[in-house]
């Protein structure tokens, strides 16, 4: 195969915040309820709140990007290859160990 293709990854550490919260959940807590209220609904009373859908939220640590080109005929080894970029550009650490891969584009 010809071309090249653009590969992001992220590096990941073993205290990174990743959390998925319903909004059930999220409005099943009385503090939630209440700054909502208070922010939303100020001097009425008997408001009761609810969802139709079931989102949720995520809470994620933000982590910044780093991106490598590679050929198209190495996609079997993209991981290694970010592994490998993310070792000689020093981002690995102790805490911080293990690469993400997060997109892939064909250029």
């Amino acid at each position: 195969m010809d071309g090249n293709m653009l590969i992001t990854y992220k590096i990941l550490c073993s205290g990174d915040m990743n959390q998925k919260i319903s909004l059930e959940q999220l409005l099943s807590n009385e503090k939630v309820l209440k700054v909502i209220k208070s922010e939303f609904a100020k001097g009425h009373r008997n408001i009761s709140l609810g969802s139709k859908e079931s989102a949720s939220l995520y809470i994620e640590t933000t982590k910044e990007l780093y991106t490598l080109e590679v050929q198209k005929d190495d996609f079997a080894d993209l991981l290694t290859l970010a592994e490998e970029d993310a070792n000689n550009r020093k981002l690995l650490k102790k805490e911080c160990s293990r690469v993400e891969l997060v997109d892939i584009e064909t250029i």
